[in-house]
């Protein structure tokens, strides 16, 4: 499926395509909810209903990621609650042995997250995957969601890369969208993102279950055909 003999960088996402969805939609769907409706004198249905539209509306901007944001808007301390339940971030099935592989085969390796930083930093300290990175990007360091197709043009001010030789892998389609137009060329989604959920069915680009079947197996990556 991927040319690995030209591909040069590999920029992966992180929430739902090397770490577990789970994490996340249990977090906003269910621990929030919760929480809010505890300090807000409402039952948990009521706290839903309130927070769901709330949620659906900042979706695709850089607000709906930053935790700051979320903390001011909801009287919560988002972060200090992320840590609370930080038992379930896990690694999905297959991933250290696809870094391992890339690392092995050449390509630079760039994580690239439109988790804040606070997020970010908590994950990382969790599974310890930064140890495979090259470098690791933050959306918010960009000043614009991977969703809005400027920021690969940003993205390739602070690391310079090739379209036509860069693999780019993301559970989300709003992302591939946008990279399809001004980023990498080399798009492949992930169709099993959370755990606890079916896999999605996807047809729009390359997708995968997990990383099995891409990894560059016997491919000297980063070397001419």
């Amino acid at each position: 499926m991927i040319p690995w003999k030209r591909i040069r960088s590999v920029f992966l996402d992180m929430d739902g395509t090397l770490l577990d969805l789970n994490f996340d939609n249990h977090f906003w769907l269910e621990f929030v909810p919760l929480r809010y409706a505890e300090r807000n004198g409402l039952s948990p249905a009521e706290a839903k209903a309130e927070l769901m539209p709330r949620f659906r509306a900042m979706e695709g901007r850089l607000e709906w990621y930053c935790l700051d944001y979320w903390s001011q808007a909801l009287g919560l301390d988002i972060p200090a609650m992320k840590a609370e339940i930080a038992g379930l971030i896990a690694v999905l099935p297959h991933v250290t042995e696809f870094l391992e592989a890339v690392r092995s085969a050449g390509p630079r390796l760039v994580l690239v997250t439109n988790a804040h930083p606070k997020s970010l930093g908590l994950k990382l300290e969790k599974t310890a995957l930064n140890v495979f990175f090259d470098a690791i990007i933050s959306s918010h360091s960009i000043g614009l969601p991977k969703e809005d197709p400027l920021f690969w043009r940003r993205l390739h001010e602070v690391e310079p890369y090739d379209p036509e030789a860069t693999l780019l892998v993301d559970d989300s389609l709003p992302v591939l969208r946008s990279a399809r137009q001004w980023g990498p060329r080399h798009l492949v989604a992930v169709r099993k993102a959370d755990s606890k959920r079916a896999a999605a069915d996807i047809a729009e680009f390359p997708a995968i279950d997990d990383f099995r079947s891409l990894a560059p197996v016997g491919a000297a990556a980063g070397n001419p055909p």
